[in-house]
């Protein structure tokens, strides 16, 4: 792939990736509850389902794309409907503190599991990747290095932010428990998520 779409992929990928959602807010959690003591082992399952998502969109998108144009192109403005869906649920949703008191010490191959578990069953993560790649790559085109690569932004991604609020959580807990910050950050989620559909369905 060219370095113009992997950049435009990877700057696209962190600004979804750096919204709160359910892996994150389980991450930040925990690590309140516990510190940073195994966080690595739940980033590195979310990784790997990110991983999986993006290729298993990459694959199945890529034969449509070959086959059923006017198929492919309704997926496209259905993900773009999907992530209009989350801008809404992020800006109405009610807040309210997190409670880390209770999340239990782990093993690191649970909490793989965990994590990975709870990318695979995110919805939005799906959406995303069905939304953004026939915008930006040419499936029926990609080959298995352009795979490669796109899997490569992917993990870089999800550890750098996941990392980031890992760390950040483990010395500003006010923040992450005060229910207006939690508030602020959906809307200003709900605001960017809009965005991405905005420009998802005009390319």
């Amino acid at each position: 792939m060219d370095f113009t779409s992997l950049l435009v992929f990877a700057a696209a990928y962190f600004a979804v990736v750096i919204l709160p959602g359910p892996a994150i807010t389980a991450l930040v959690a925990r690590v309140l509850a516990r510190g940073t003591r195994g966080a690595p082992a739940f980033i590195a399952g979310c990784a790997t389902g990110s991983l999986l998502w993006v290729t298993i969109a990459a694959a199945g998108l890529a034969a449509i794309a070959s086959a059923f144009a006017t198929l492919f192109l309704a997926i496209k403005y259905a993900g773009a409907a999907y992530l209009v869906y989350l801008a809404w649920k992020f800006w109405t949703t009610d807040v309210s503190p997190m409670n880390a008191a209770d999340v239990p010490l782990e093993g690191r191959g649970r909490l793989f599991l965990t994590g990975l578990a709870i990318n695979l069953g995110n919805p939005k993560a799906m959406a995303f990747f069905l939304a953004l790649l026939p915008t930006i790559v040419q499936l029926d085109a990609l080959t298995l290095l352009g795979g490669a690569e796109l899997g490569a932004i992917v993990v870089v991604v999800v550890f750098v932010v996941f990392s980031a609020y890992a760390i950040v959580a483990a010395r500003t807990r006010r923040f992450f428990v005060s229910p207006r910050a939690i508030r602020c950050m959906n809307r200003g989620s709900a605001v960017t998520i809009a965005g991405t559909a905005v420009i998802v369905a005009t390319r």
